[in-house]
């Protein structure tokens, strides 16, 4: 029996670990997922590739543990002894990180320090990917690329620079194979419903359905780079298949505000975004970061990596999912609101 290659994915019940995981499920791997004990069941976005403990070949291995406890976290490397982890875990959520600073810093910055830690005292030929974000950037002027200063404008950004500049410590230090992908803003229809784009498309759905009147949202001019998240989970395995670790962007190129998210989003069932939308205050940041494009020719050249949806197209399939969730026949809807079938098309 050939043996299988092992990777341990923190974060796994996240939307990128939950994509992450059925990636290297269908590659032949064997997943080991890191998941935070709670007292409610939070697995729904891997609910469909679970596996029962008392399965006697099973490929999905989940075990509790918190980024910020050092010692589960090396006896957990040292157990599992995977060839790939990726840390995927973190508190990620912009405002809330100004909230909670210090737990966001903790998670963020520490945790990736700890696992790094634990690599490095258990196996340092242990490939590394750590998730880098686009909040990097902050205020530096777009397009952003690996060249782009840093500037974070939040305690999340803060945090995660931390992640990135320690990760590549452990290496420069220690040789250890790690590599940041520096992601910026990818979506789907598994992203968190308090995260901008889900609330609105999750809106759009709930008001067609006759649930809600209104989306409260915070800066509509903040213009972000937004793609498809399985394209980016491609991106991260095909990071550590390199002969060298190396940091990248990975982006579309191509920017849009929120304005422009929400008008597509309920043009798409023919509604006026706004006589829907209402900015409150209470969700704008401390510090804003106002305009995020990313240049990613160097992952498109070393890797061959590319986006495979439009904004229109990403926009739309998240519409569908949430339209389906409310009980809705997504084509009917939106050929009656849109116009017939020539709009759905479109």
């Amino acid at each position: 029996m050939v043996a299988r290659t092992r990777a341990l994915i923190t974060g796994i019940t996240g939307q990128d670990g939950s994509y992450l995981a059925e990636l290297l499920l269908e590659k032949g791997y064997e997943v080991h997922g890191l998941i935070r004990r709670s007292s409610s069941i939070n697995t729904r976005r891997i609910d469909h590739i679970y596996e029962d403990p008392h399965e006697p070949d099973r490929r999905l291995i989940l075990h509790h543990g918190d980024m910020s406890d050092g010692t589960r976290l090396a006896r957990l490397v040292n157990e599992v002894r995977p060839r790939e982890v990726y840390n995927l875990a973190a508190q990620s959520h912009v405002k809330v990180s100004f909230e909670a600073p210090e737990y966001t810093s903790d998670v963020d910055a520490l945790g990736t320090l700890r696992l790094l830690e634990a690599i490095y005292h258990c196996d340092p030929s242990i490939r590394f990917y750590q998730a880098s974000t686009s909040e990097l950037f902050g205020s530096a002027p777009p397009p952003q690329s690996e060249e782009t200063p840093f500037h974070p404008r939040s305690p999340y950004g803060v945090s995660k620079t931390f992640a990135y500049w320690i990760a590549v410590n452990y290496r420069e230090s220690y040789g250890i194979f790690a590599a940041n992908g520096i992601l910026f803003n990818h979506e789907s229809p598994r992203r968190g419903e308090t995260f901008v784009t889900r609330k609105i498309t999750q809106a759009v759905a709930r008001i067609v359905a006759g649930r809600q009147e209104v989306v409260y949202l915070g800066n509509l001019s903040a213009r972000r780079d937004w793609g498809y998240a399985p394209d980016y989970v491609r991106a991260m395995w095909m990071m550590l298949q390199c002969s060298e670790p190396v940091d990248l962007v990975f982006s579309t190129g191509e920017q849009h505000s929120v304005q422009e998210f929400a008008e597509l989003a309920f043009g798409l069932v023919g509604l006026d975004w706004r006589a829907h939308v209402v900015v409150d205050k209470a969700y704008l940041r401390p510090a804003e970061v106002d305009t995020l494009c990313g240049n990613s020719s160097k992952a498109r050249a070393l890797l061959g990596w590319a986006p495979t949806l439009t904004f229109v197209e990403l926009v739309k399939i998240m519409l569908i999912s949430d339209l389906e969730a409310e009980g809705l026949d997504p084509q009917e809807v939106l050929e009656r609101e849109a116009g017939g079938p020539a709009a759905v098309s479109q």
